[in-house]
């Protein structure tokens, strides 16, 4: 269907009916019912629709213990699959000059976004391969992209008519599929969803507006997030879109109190920071803050950082080189950073329209994994240290599990031998090197601090190519 003609659609009677049925939606009535009852003497906390309450929600336990997972940018923007995975925007939005180039080269007069629809066909996506590959990748959390600002839903929206893809392109619940091959794995699924939509008649409308009406949140917004909740169950909410709007017009405080209080999930589902303009690295569950965040000491509040294999987009792109792709060493020394910092990485693939994900991404991602089987003991569910970093010729970052320490040097030094200031030894102090069995010999000096002998071994014998973890216990 042509975009004028779903705007002509959207702006009809049927979108007056349909916001008229939204205000009996069974979820929002229920959300609201359940903050008006005040709860039974005894019952669990619960959590009121304002900031002060919402934050004090301790974030599950499962979320810090993870450390690393996996985010998937697909949609329709994988179709023309060119520049970003803000192509229409780019295009239509912004009237950028060489996305106007690239569709009159490449597509017949009058070809609208719409159009790219039903070429969304996934007709390759396999959903256990996806699974058993975020799985070799040491991934204990994946995070799909439901629905990003074009609006297009990779699930059966009962508010997105015609523009999901069970209606349009691969005729198939993408979300659902997905997330039961990747519990069948043990691996927590989380769902991205953008509040806005940028060129929806009613977003546009309550935009006009100064987002003093909410015509939009009422009849799109919310009812999806209360549908991908109560259907699939998910272990985190990733949101974004926030930025021209405050929470207030979202609605956001209601949802999370509903989301905390009363649904499905209450005990186990993670959310960011991403409800409204004011909200990022200030509220929510852990804090993204911006796209790539990487703060520079220890945070003193859950984080994540978001980052992209490919450097210069989140969707994927066909005319991306090879130099566009984030190396196996940046990857795993960001994640090294990152989790000394208190943070988890969520690394992201865009898969193609046809549902594959590429040989160089899947290359990456096996390469993360390699490297956690023999280091991962050194990045799950452990803590920052009292030291985050020693920045010396080695590049040393620390992590700690109680009483034992870890020490991830990225760079081998040169005369074999590790130096540390920070560990302070004891008569109980023993070193080894992850993946090696044997006992390190070691010494002190005043100046130098802990020196370590390294395994006098080829590299070729080395339990990893880069980025060595040395397990210290007995020190302080």
């Amino acid at each position: 269907m042509k975009s004028s003609e779903m705007k002509a659609r959207a702006t009809g009677v049927g979108v007056l009916l349909l916001r008229l049925l939204l205000l009996l939606h069974p979820a929002l009535l229920a959300a609201r019912s359940a903050l008006s009852t005040p709860p039974p003497a005894g019952a669990q906390r619960r959590y009121t629709p304002d900031w002060p309450s919402l934050d004090s929600r301790p974030l599950p336990g499962w979320f810090d213990e993870a450390k690393f997972g996996v985010f998937l940018h697909w949609g329709v923007f994988s179709v023309p699959a060119w520049g970003s995975e803000w192509f229409w925007w780019h295009w239509k939005g912004e009237g950028r000059p060489q996305y106007q180039r690239f569709m009159s080269d490449n597509y017949p007069p009058g070809f609208s976004y719409a159009d790219f629809g039903p070429q969304f066909t996934t007709r390759f996506f396999h959903p256990d391969s996806w699974a058993d590959l975020f799985q070799a990748a040491g991934a204990k959390y994946v995070v799909l992209t439901t629905k990003h600002h074009e609006g297009y839903t990779n699930w059966p929206s009962p508010v997105s008519w015609n523009w999901n893809s069970v209606d349009v392109g691969p005729h198939r619940d993408l979300v659902g599929e997905l997330g039961a091959a990747i519990r069948k794995r043990n691996i927590r699924y989380g769902l991205y969803h953008s509040l806005l939509e940028w060129f929806h008649p009613l977003y546009l409308l309550d935009k006009k507006n100064g987002f003093k009406t909410q015509h939009f949140v009422s009849a799109k917004t919310m009812p999806e997030l209360y549908d991908l909740v109560n259907r699939y169950k998910p272990d985190l909410i990733w949101s974004d879109g926030e930025w021209e709007s405050p929470d207030t017009y979202w609605n956001a405080t209601y949802f999370l109190s509903w989301l905390y209080n009363d649904s499905p999930v209450k005990d186990v589902v993670v959310v960011n920071d991403r409800w409204g303009q004011n909200c990022s690295c200030h509220h929510g569950g852990y804090y993204n803050c911006q796209d790539k965040f990487k703060p520079k000491s220890l945070p003193d509040h859950k984080w994540e950082m978001c980052t992209s294999i490919d450097k210069y987009s989140w969707g994927y792109r066909r005319n991306m080189v090879m130099s566009d792709i984030t190396t196996e060493f940046e990857i795993i020394s960001e994640l090294i950073q990152t989790v000394s910092l208190g943070g988890n990485y969520l690394l992201n693939v865009g898969p193609t329209k046809d549902g594959l994900i590429v040989p160089i991404f899947q290359e990456r991602l096996l390469a993360v994994g390699k490297w956690l089987s023999i280091n991962g003991e050194a990045i799950y569910a452990s803590k920052p240290w009292r030291v985050q970093l020693e920045n010396n010729m080695t590049s040393v970052w620390y992590t700690s599990k109680g009483s034992t320490v870890y020490a991830i040097f990225l760079n081998w030094p040169e005369n074999g031998v590790l130096s540390l200031k920070s560990p302070i030894t004891t008569s109980t102090t023993q070193i080894v090197m992850l993946g090696i069995q044997k006992d390190l010999k070691w010494s002190t000096d005043p100046v130098e601090g802990l020196l370590i002998l390294l395994p006098q071994l080829p590299p070729s014998a080395l339990p990893a190519e880069f980025a060595w973890t040395v397990k210290l216990t007995g020190v302080k």
